[in-house]
């Protein structure tokens, strides 16, 4: 959920690489990932809390199709749909809250993991290689959804968007991860399915790879996000590795 808090601006430079050519292991330690449309699809659960709230108004009802592209945004993009709404209006706290609550109590219906993230977790611990979440999902949310499913057991670290001052595209998170599991950030990869993840992650100094089988957005360009690869499927992302 990459947009529950305020972001800031990151100045990042980079060039972009394609998918099938390895991103470099040279001293790569670990694998941090975003959490909603990277590991996990909460679009479903996201999608409902907000339909949920224009139909009790005597709206209709919307179809998931309208949510899915930007569950990534959050609150911001699932009201943003919902009602046209934008986080400058005064009425906007009041309504995320309201949705916020409303998730809560469906988040741990049906949000899953996608197909190969669990098979790509255990390619990399065979590895050696360390993991851990970095998402800007606030920990009252991302505490029992992660402490709910057996899938992130082995992470190393889980940061939320309130686990330090900043959020992502701050660096700061990735940063705070990263010192979790004790590596340098340097020897990190941070995959993401957000634009938002890739200026984080190459502000913090890592290697960063666009997961283009998230929710990228509504007009989403990952070709001009300058992540260092682009995978269109968890299990690619093994094929970007070159044995260490």
């Amino acid at each position: 959920m990459s947009a529950v808090l305020p972001h800031e601006s990151a100045a990042v430079t980079a060039g972009p690489q394609q998918e099938g050519r390895p991103v470099a292991a040279g001293r790569l330690q670990a694998v941090l990932f975003d959490l909603d449309g990277t590991l996990v699809d909460s679009a479903p659960e996201l999608g409902a809390a907000a339909d949920q709230m224009r139909t009790e108004r005597g709206l209709p009802s919307l179809p998931l199709a309208d949510y899915r592209p930007m569950a990534g945004a959050g609150a911001r993009g699932m009201l943003g749909i919902a009602f046209g709404i934008t986080p400058d209006s005064p009425d906007f706290p009041a309504l995320r809250e309201e949705f916020f609550v409303r998730y809560e109590r469906r988040m741990l219906e049906g949000t899953h993991a996608f197909e190969g993230v669990p098979e790509l977790l255990q390619a990399l611990q065979a590895r050696g290689l360390r993991w851990g979440v970095v998402t800007n999902k606030q920990r009252r949310f991302t505490e029992p959804l992660t402490a709910a499913r057996p899938l992130f057991a082995t992470a190393g670290a889980i940061v939320s968007g309130d686990s330090t001052p900043h959020a992502k595209p701050h660096p700061e998170p990735l940063l705070e991860a990263a010192r979790r599991l004790g590596v340098p950030p340097g020897a990190c990869i941070y995959v993401g399915d957000d634009e938002r993840d890739i200026v984080a992650g190459r502000a913090a100094g890592m290697r960063t790879v666009a997961a283009a089988y998230g929710y990228m957005g509504a007009r989403a360009d990952v070709t001009l996000w300058k992540a260092d690869a682009t995978i269109s499927s968890p299990l690619a992302l093994l094929k970007l590795l070159e044995e260490a």
